[in-house]
């Protein structure tokens, strides 16, 4: 937990240095920070020539996961702002329910197309595919042992010149999913394919160009197989609410950090005790 403080402390007075200089930057405060969510996708690809990188990590205290999650992911553009290429890399460090789970977690190859823009249609519209790369070990609990694929709907309005709203719609589908072996190691059942669903939204309200108060829900129906072979359904729903601070807002170079504290809303929720972010986008040229 001291690293927790610590963490939260730094970045607290990191905002706190650059809120007299808050006042300058684009004419609507919402402009000035975006695609820079936490939980939830933002409908915004990256514009033609910029790069983004992103790192996250959530420490969870939960009686049944205890340690650290971290990512980390860069986004692209293709050619223009219509098409986008990014890879997410997850790693675990925690104890889950008494065993140590520390390693790569299944990495995450995506396109997203931008097929609405706000400009032009009043709605932000950008579906994503997603290619899940068997990375992680399913034994050791950090991940799946199968190509994944996932879908993932987002949507996003700037509905004033002070505050934006975001909704995800999503799928993740895994098949033929490897599962629990008994005492001579023969499955218990033949493999199975997982469905799991995943909606969310945010709001977002801007006190100026580079500062924003962030509020994020997820709600999160997994399918999983238990020790018996059995499939089994649980929703886990979550609320977290958030800061994040563009430190750097130039025309070629912007680094946003944020930090949030999500909180598990039912029993089977895990609860975290800290988020923390960290995104550094520039041109390419």
């Amino acid at each position: 937990m001291k690293t927790v403080r610590q963490s939260v402390t730094l970045i607290s007075l990191v905002s706190l240095l650059w809120l007299p200089n808050l006042v300058f930057g684009a004419e609507r405060p919402i402009d000035g920070i975006s695609d820079n969510s936490f939980l939830i996708e933002e409908a915004y690809n990256q514009e033609e020539g910029v790069v983004q990188h992103i790192f996250t990590a959530i420490y969870s205290n939960d009686f049944r996961h205890l340690g650290w999650g971290f990512g980390f992911t860069q986004e692209w553009p293709v050619f223009s702002l219509d098409h986008q290429f990014s890879f997410t890399i997850p790693w675990t460090h925690l104890s889950d329910e008494g065993q140590r789970q520390n390693g790569i977690n299944d990495i995450l190859l995506n396109y997203r197309y931008q097929a609405l823009d706000e400009d032009s249609h009043g709605v932000a519209f950008a579906p994503r595919f997603g290619l899940i790369l068997p990375t992680g070990d399913r034994r050791r609990g950090t991940g799946d042992g199968v190509v994944g694929y996932q879908w993932n709907l987002p949507f996003s309005k700037k509905i004033t010149a002070d505050v934006a709203l975001h909704a995800n719609l999503g799928l993740t589908y895994l098949p033929d999913v490897r599962l629990p072996m008994d005492a001579s190691g023969n499955p218990l059942s033949p493999r199975r394919s997982l469905v799991s669903y995943n909606l969310g939204a945010s709001a977002i309200y801007a006190l100026n160009a580079r500062f924003n108060f962030m509020l994020e829900w997820l709600g999160l129906s997994e399918q999983d197989i238990d020790g018996g072979g059995k499939p089994t359904r649980e929703f886990k729903s979550f609320l977290s609410p958030g800061v994040r601070a563009a430190v750097i807002n130039e025309k070629e170079l912007q680094s946003v950090v944020g930090l949030a504290w999500p909180v598990g809303l039912n029993r089977r929720s895990e609860n975290y005790g800290v988020f923390l972010y960290l995104s550094i986008e520039h041109k390419l040229f």
